[in-house]
């Protein structure tokens, strides 16, 4: 009778291995392809020409360029801050209280990830041209208010769903024994639940500034005339040519999104080791 094999030892046998290196190949060769080629010292991506950092030079002194990047960092900023804090206070709500109609409740917080990004917005257009009229003409970063109320909507149920699944793991008994020497509500709340979430409050506002700051189809719908992001721009970009300055603002952008995501697993790591 044939022995089964323990879990682990699956990655040692050779179709495993080859079918996860096609796997990662796939994933990541065109990433590295495009970080490549914007060192290309040429106008044309197809034929390497050799190595230049002209155009990462071009990239920095280009002003809009810089102003878009300047507005995608601010509107990522206050859409973070508002869906930690809505965010949060929907997860505790959905894990402390029993309420007629929860259960539509939690369907309509986890309604946003499933709706196409293209069908919320069209519906994100119409909300600030027909219902809401968003004015154009405000002052920065007033000017950037439709753009941060659409990337909440879409950001909030990504930070309920990471600080509910941390709360599921919550003993309510140190809450109550925190009620019981003397400590008011919002005592308890602040000095009890408060440290127990912030692993999942860190995971959770990186998370939603990392879509926010790539978000492209909701934020090419709710932008204004003079309002425009980095992503919206480096498709402006993409409509004429590829240049290797295009894949220039590309790499950028990846690299941002990475050191984001290795901030939130150092931190995770941190807090681990510290519970």
């Amino acid at each position: 009778m044939a022995q089964k094999r323990a879990p682990l030892e699956y990655n040692r046998m050779w179709q495993m291995r080859l079918w996860l290196f096609g796997v990662f190949f796939f994933l990541y060769a065109p990433l590295v392809a495009l970080i490549a080629f914007s060192f290309n010292d040429s106008k044309r991506n197809i034929v390497w020409r050799g190595f230049t950092l002209d155009y990462y030079r071009k990239l920095f002194s280009n002003q809009d360029l810089m102003i878009a990047f300047a507005n995608s960092l601010t509107i990522a900023f206050f859409a973070t801050i508002i869906s930690l804090a809505i965010g949060a206070l929907a997860a505790v709500l959905l894990w402390r209280y029993r309420f007629t109609g929860k259960t539509v409740v939690e369907g309509a917080f986890t309604l946003p990830l499933v709706v196409p990004e293209i069908c919320m917005g069209v519906s994100m257009l119409l909300f600030f041209t027909r219902v809401i009229p968003w004015p154009n003409n405000l002052m920065w970063p007033l000017s950037l208010g439709s753009i941060i109320i659409a990337h909440v909507s879409f950001c909030f149920p990504f930070v309920a769903l990471v600080v509910g699944a941390r709360l599921a793991s919550f003993n309510k008994e140190q809450e109550e024994a925190a009620r019981d020497l003397g400590a008011n509500d919002w005592q308890a709340f602040r000095d009890v639940l408060v440290p127990h979430m912030r692993p999942a409050l860190v995971a959770g506002g990186l998370l939603a500034f990392t879509l926010s700051l790539d978000d492209f189809v909701i934020t090419f719908f709710t932008s204004g005339p003079d309002t425009i992001t980095f992503p919206v721009k480096v498709y402006s970009m993409l409509r004429f040519s590829v240049t290797p300055e295009v894949n220039a603002a590309s790499t950028m952008l990846i690299l941002l999104t990475i050191l984001l995501m290795v901030v939130m697993m150092v931190m995770q790591s941190k807090a681990q080791k510290k519970g």
